[in-house]
């Protein structure tokens, strides 16, 4: 028994008149053609909808596309959603122009699977039909349906259209699994009014889930809607969910102002945004006749919007026929994208199919020319998976890729997995991105960030050699302007629990690393200890070390730095220098002179410690620190006993 799923999309293809929309109504019982100009001339138009369950388990949204030439750009609305398609080629004529042009349509937005059915068959004999089968393998030749099943169809022989919906079910197996932990988006292709409901829209749900009374931003115009109900094929429902055909009742100002239309895009989450520029790997069309070449003006066919762009090459002046090539799209108008979504090229005169390709960066930056750093992280985006994942993560580079991002901007669908391997070929990613702050760097990101920090805090330890450590702003600012705080702290912490690197509170060293002075160091600092011990607790500044000793700050600094951190001398009230030793018996004075009392004051404290206001209160403000002095209602107490 073939795996059910539900919720496909079905859409037809095929030539004008070549029995499509008639196919339809024998398998659904749905006139499509809702139109008076439709029923009138007798051509689709429009897109047409009907629901279709052809077997327990399995329900399709058919979408019926118009086959006449002058009507492509609607055909193409309807087919970019697809996961079936249906060929309709009629007996009595076989293989037509637009028939190519349908197939092609279809081959380059990647629809999974297709049937195509013969039609008319009860108009020609055995021969002739056979004759037709033999054009219809040639046309499926060399494209990935090439093993579709053919079935000869006519709408008068209830055993065809049997045979037919048993091998849409069948291809239905093929179809690429959608799922509702997506992210969410719609792109419209019909807006109207309904009398008591207001605005209503319709579009294939590409993606994720969406229920009533959520709130859905409308792109690119960027205002928000509140959807009021939600219809699947005519049937109220809670929500709609992937691969549905699917009606929105929507209400708010950006509704009010009329500014909606086909073309939008509804979403729910904030990593959609539109742009002007697509990073893209083209496909011209083979046999066409056409090459791409640098600077064309053209007309890009994405979702259900059609919009004018042109070709930038990457420094190459064009693309023949048939050679994939990577470019960007400048386009005229903002589009909504996201990387792994397939798009249609038409010429701009006159109007035919001409390329294809799929978006590999749907939020570049402008580039004339390719790195061959940039060229390798394009190819992995193409690959999809975690392989554009991986991608997406090479081209943010040091500002990393946030893991709320990569739905849009390396087409991930659902949750981020744990594992290394890409579920589409089962196979390793090679360097996969690293996970740093909620968000994904490049390894060798990674790599030459872990090495500029040892980098700076190596030279950090030469230049400073007294030092204990550099403070962690000095590593966070190693790394190039786009890293973030967190990049710096997060390569830190693999660092550190590497061995590679110490952190001791703010301060960093490398593992084995201790301050040694050197001999004039050494000399020095038993200068200024022999100062220290002369003045007591009324110490010197900085500025009055250096003078009394003739050095300059940059000799000072590094070995007073040293002296604290051995904890030999202090520094007071971020003012002046006292030897800890000289503290410490004061602290012992305190405790013994005052232990014991409250409500003291500073008149108090110097007939234990004779020495001038200047120093007394930093005094005061350290043994505060330190718990000898406590601090209570403008004045001091002293506990029995030592700290």
């Amino acid at each position: 028994m073939p795996l059910r799923k539900t919720n496909l999309i079905l859409g037809t293809a095929g030539h004008i008149d070549h029995g499509k929309t008639a196919l339809v109504h024998a398998l659904t019982g749905v006139d499509t053609d809702r139109l008076a100009e439709e029923k009138a001339r007798g051509i689709t138009i429009e897109l047409g909808f009907a629901r279709y369950a052809p077997a327990e388990g399995w329900a399709f949204g058919i979408v019926d596309v118009p086959g006449h030439e002058g009507f492509v750009r609607t055909m193409v609305a309807g087919a970019t959603g697809m996961d079936v398609v249906l060929l309709v080629v009629a007996a009595d004529e076989g293989v037509m122009p637009q028939t190519r042009e349908h197939m092609a349509i279809v081959t380059m937005l990647g629809v999974g699977a297709m049937v195509v059915a013969i039609t008319k068959t009860d108009l020609v004999d055995e021969e002739w039909l056979e004759l037709v089968r033999e054009d219809v393998q040639d046309l499926l030749s060399g494209t990935p349906y090439r093993d579709a099943e053919v079935i000869p169809t006519s709408v008068r022989e209830a055993a065809s259209l049997e045979s037919l919906s048993r091998a849409l079910v069948r291809s239905g197996t093929r179809a690429r699994e959608r799922t509702a932990e997506d992210l969410f988006r719609l792109p419209v292709d019909r807006v109207f009014a309904v009398g008591g409901t207001g605005t209503v829209v319709t579009g294939t749900l590409w993606s994720g889930r969406l229920a009533r009374g959520e709130v859905v931003r409308i792109l690119p115009g960027g205002g928000d809607a509140r959807v009021r109900a939600v219809q699947v094929h005519g049937e109220q429902v809670d929500a709609a969910l992937a691969g549905q055909r699917t009606a929105l009742a929507l209400t708010g100002a950006a509704v009010r102002r009329g500014t909606i239309a086909r073309g939008d895009v509804l979403v729910t989450h904030p990593a959609w945004r539109p742009s002007m520029m697509l990073t893209v790997r083209l496909n011209a069309l083979a046999g066409s006749g056409w090459k791409l070449e640098a600077g064309q003006r053209v007309r890009v066919h994405l979702g259900t919007v059609e919009v004018m762009a042109r070709l930038a090459l990457f420094g190459a002046a064009e693309i023949p026929p048939g050679e994939p090539a990577f470019a960007q799209l400048r386009l005229e108008a903002a589009v909504v994208a996201r990387s792994g979504d397939r798009f249609v090229i038409r010429s701009y005169s006159p109007v035919t199919t001409i390329a294809g390709g799929v978006v590999l960066e749907p939020l570049p930056r402008k580039r004339k020319r390719l790195a061959d750093s940039e060229r390798t992280a394009l190819e992995a985006l193409a690959c999809g998976g975690e392989h554009a994942v991986r991608g997406a993560a090479q081209v943010a580079g040091w500002e990393g890729l946030d893991v709320a991002r990569i739905g849009v901007e390396a087409g991930w669908r659902g949750p981020f997995p744990q594992s290394a391997s890409d579920p589409a070929d089962g196979g390793p990613v090679a360097s996969p991105p690293v996970l740093i702050d909620s968000s994904l760097y490049d390894h060798a990101v990674v790599a030459a960030g872990e090495e500029l920090i040892l980098v700076a805090l190596r030279r950090y330890h030469e230049s400073r050699s007294l030092e204990a450590g550099a403070p962690l702003e000095v590593l966070r600012a190693s790394l190039p302007r786009p890293a973030r705080r967190g990049l710096a702290d997060g390569l830190a912490a693999r660092l550190t629990g590497a061995g590679r690197m110490v952190v001791e509170g703010r301060l960093a060293r490398l593992p084995g690393f201790e301050a040694v002075p050197s001999p004039a160091e050494a000399d020095l600092a038993e200068r200024i200890m022999a100062l220290l011990a002369e003045a007591g607790l009324q110490g010197p500044t900085g500025a009055e070390l250096a003078g009394s000793l003739s050095v300059g700050p940059e000799a000072l600094d590094p070995v007073l730095g040293f002296l604290a951190a051995r904890g030999r001398a202090h520094l007071v009230g971020d003012t002046f220098w006292v030897a800890t030793e000289e503290l410490n018996r004061a602290a012992a004075r305190i405790v013994e002179e005052l232990g014991g009392r409250e409500g003291l004051g500073p008149a108090d404290f110097r007939k234990v410690l004779p020495v001038t206001r200047k120093h007394l209160i930093p005094l005061l403000g350290h043994f505060d620190a330190e718990g000898v002095t406590h601090r209570l209602d403008g004045s001091r107490r002293v506990e029995k006993g030592l700290p």
